[in-house]
């Protein structure tokens, strides 16, 4: 008579604790993708009501991850609103977004050298501006 090998013995409890751990990883994603969420809306919310402050704000990977992929900025000296998308902006996942700020400048009102700044306004799902429709001067409108 033979035994039992410990593939039948253990086999179906294995399997158990692969799937309950397999659960558990898909939770904790969903768990971190919710609290991602939060904190970039908030932060939003914060910018969008007072206008600051824009410290601390979420990182770029956090903003992606809760699906918050466009930033609104608008310009100090023309009022223009522009929508960046995120996951465009060639920086390291975990740059906080109020680094952002100083980089970014207007470029409808460009003199020379001389850009003016933006301000951020908010994070958002999608793209909230209309994209510039070029026009060539010799086209009749």
């Amino acid at each position: 008579m033979s035994t039992k090998s410990r593939e039948v013995i253990f086999g179906s409890q294995i399997a158990g604790a692969k799937i309950r751990a397999e659960g558990a990883r898909q939770r904790a994603r969903e768990a971190v993708r919710e609290a991602d969420r939060a904190e970039a809306e908030a932060w939003s919310i914060r910018m969008e009501g007072y206008g600051g402050p824009a410290q601390p704000s979420p990182t770029l990977g956090q903003c992606l991850n809760g699906g918050l992929g466009w930033l609104q900025v608008r310009c100090h000296r023309c009022k223009t609103e522009a929508s960046i998308p995120l996951d465009c902006v060639r920086r390291p996942k975990d740059t906080p977004i109020w680094k952002l700020e100083a980089s970014l400048k207007c470029r409808s009102c460009r003199k020379g050298r001389y850009a003016p700044p933006v301000h951020m306004i908010r994070l958002t799902e999608e793209r909230e501006t209309v994209p510039y429709v070029w026009v060539h001067p010799d086209e009749e409108r």
